[in-house]
């Protein structure tokens, strides 16, 4: 399947040759334990909550060892990814990454600019304790992999301010067997002025595009756009972009300025009805103290009930990290119940491994877990598990011409393919 990551070359080292021993000690040199920089794009709200939360229970389990924050902000990590490429060129890594798990790490493994870390899921235990599906996910033909997760993010998930709603005599609890159905209560919510859809910049714009295919389509046939059996050139595909074209129409004008915080704002405030986002978004309401089923709703994207728009967090060891054993310290925290129970409370996200309680999570959080166990699992377009990184640009830059008035819709369908093709 095409999150699989797929065979990668051999790297010239391995993780042994970067150094062992105690990560909790200071080996000192190039081996030396004594500090990790961990690069990720969590620089605001509930993202550095959540890397605050891990920060907290690393500081428990290696004391001796220095957190050096090397977080770069920028929606979805786009700024994040760059300044990263420029420091791994030059040989010049962090000693951990975040990266998405999936497709979106194979630039870096054709590059041998991270290691093989299986080693660590047997040390840690991963192995047993993550669903075996998601360690094929992660495992390349090889069965090499690359990072470790600290986290699963659902990407189909539709939120929606009840009280809009009602005051505009649409059933908050409804549930909506496909996009025609939601249609028309957008058409509705239109023709009363109210701003159907909130939707940020191009990022966001192609998750919501990738949520339309997968409701479109199916979860057989969405799988088929990155595995070759679903033509980009076809009918059902054309049906597809016309229905993100529809509900792209009840959009907000000023979209391309937004971020995803502030998209989900104006469902928060009232300003939309729905936004469709990863489950991200619910952090952003619980911590403006707003309740499930009272002040937000949460859904599976009309059409998608019982299929399960995976991503995930991850982090990796770079080749040439100058303190692998801080970076290894940094992997056990990540990998472990303790971090996972810290990082996923903080950030909205369910944990990998399944021997977390669900007790411990929130009312939706909760409803995340049942669904990833038991649901249709497919690979997120816009969070680098389906496609690698040239492919995802390629979309975007497709997306973006299309939102903004400079290509058709056959124009658009002709660019997808052509991004799929490579």
């Amino acid at each position: 399947m095409t999150a699989t990551v797929a065979t990668a070359a051999v790297l010239g080292l391995t993780l042994a040759a970067c150094g062992g021993g105690d990560t909790g000690g200071d080996n000192g040199g190039e081996g030396g334990g004594s500090q990790v920089e961990v690069f990720t794009w969590w620089a605001a709200g509930s993202e550095k909550a959540g890397l605050d939360a891990l920060v907290g229970e690393f500081e428990k389990q290696h004391p001796d060892i220095e957190f050096v924050n090397g977080a770069v902000a920028g929606g979805a990590g786009s700024a994040a990814k760059d300044l990263l490429q420029t420091r791994l060129q030059a040989q010049d890594p962090p000693d951990t990454f975040q990266a998405h798990a999936g497709m979106e790490l194979q630039d870096y493994i054709d590059a041998a600019q991270i290691e093989d870390v299986s080693d660590l899921y047997d040390e840690f235990g991963l192995t047993d304790a993550f669903p075996a599906d998601l360690v094929d996910r992660l495992s390349s033909d090889d069965g090499a992999i690359y990072s470790i997760p600290s986290n699963i993010h659902r990407a189909n998930v539709v939120w929606a301010n009840p009280t809009v709603l009602e005051e505009n005599d649409i059933d908050p609890a409804a549930e909506y067997a496909d996009l025609d159905a939601w249609i028309a209560d957008l058409e509705k919510l239109d023709a009363a002025g109210v701003t159907p859809l909130s939707v940020g910049t191009t990022w966001t714009q192609v998750h919501l595009l990738e949520t339309v295919l997968l409701a479109s389509l199916g979860a057989e046939a969405y799988n088929g756009l990155w595995d070759g059996s679903t033509d980009w050139e076809g009918a059902e595909v054309t049906a597809a972009l016309e229905n993100f074209e529809t509900l792209m129409g009840f959009t907000n004008d000023d979209r391309d300025g937004l971020d995803w915080p502030e998209a989900t704002q104006m469902v928060i405030d009232g300003g939309a009805a729905f936004n469709v986002m990863g489950d991200w978004a619910v952090a952003a309401f619980e911590e403006q103290d707003k309740a499930l089923g009272t002040d937000f709703t949460a859904a599976p994207v009309p059409g998608t009930d019982g299929t399960f728009d995976f991503l995930a967090d991850s982090f990796t060891l770079p080749v040439g990290a100058p303190h692998p054993d801080g970076a290894k310290a940094w992997l056990e925290t990540v990998g472990s119940l303790e971090g996972q129970v810290a990082f996923n409370q903080a950030k909205g996200s369910i944990p990998a491994r399944t021997d977390a309680d669900p007790a411990d999570f929130s009312e939706y959080q909760q409803t995340a877990i049942e669904s990833f166990a038991n649901d249709t699992i497919v690979s997120s377009l816009a969070h680098g598990a389906a496609t690698p990184v040239a492919t995802l640009n390629a979309v975007s830059d497709a997306t973006s011409k299309f939102t903004t008035g400079a290509s058709d819709l056959a124009g658009f369908q002709s660019e997808l393919a052509a991004a799929a093709q490579g």
